[in-house]
């Protein structure tokens, strides 16, 4: 038998007020709103009646968290636009917001990313043959979620420009 005591749920009124404290202090999905709501106990209709006021006063936004999200994560975490894409679709956000996230990179700052992590990446290898460094280099980029066709032109220039 468990110690655990029964704890019923918060009322509507205080789930709600946790729950547009925890989407005010930073942008939520509907998934990590719903799994707040399960873990304070609340279930069916009344879960469904606090995430509808929440999306009505503005506190949750789907497409909203999608453009900080993308901002975000390619800023700070210098991730590229296919993990991005991955991460937003494994929060299950509606293509349109997905879209409406990726059009936040500008092409210019994403070329340059991709270049400053493959050149921070290239100066800590250790000394390897031309084509073992390109090839760590390049797996270095894809994992981080650029696209392969980007990564391996960059890695050519990055050796091209030193060969000059």
């Amino acid at each position: 038998m468990s110690n655990k005591k029964y704890t019923p749920p918060p009322t509507h009124d205080v789930a709600l007020g946790k729950l547009q404290y925890y989407c005010a202090y930073q942008d939520r999905c509907h998934q990590e709103v719903r799994s707040k709501l399960l873990d304070l106990g609340l279930r069916g209709h009344d879960l469904e009646v606090i995430i509808a006021e929440l999306i009505e006063e503005d506190f949750l936004n789907e497409e909203r968290f999608a453009r900080s999200y993308a901002r975000g994560k390619f800023r700070i975490k210098r991730w590229g636009r296919i993990r991005i894409r991955q991460e937003l679709k494994r929060r299950k956000i509606s293509a349109y917001c997905i879209r409406k996230g990726m059009s936040e990179i500008d092409e210019t700052d994403y070329l340059n990313t991709l270049e400053s992590v493959l050149w921070t990446k290239k100066k800590i290898l250790r000394p390897d043959k031309v084509f073992n460094q390109k090839n760590k280099l390049a797996q270095h980029g894809i994992r981080r979620g650029f696209e392969s066709a980007l990564v391996w032109e960059t890695v050519h220039g990055l050796f091209d420009s030193e060969e000059r």
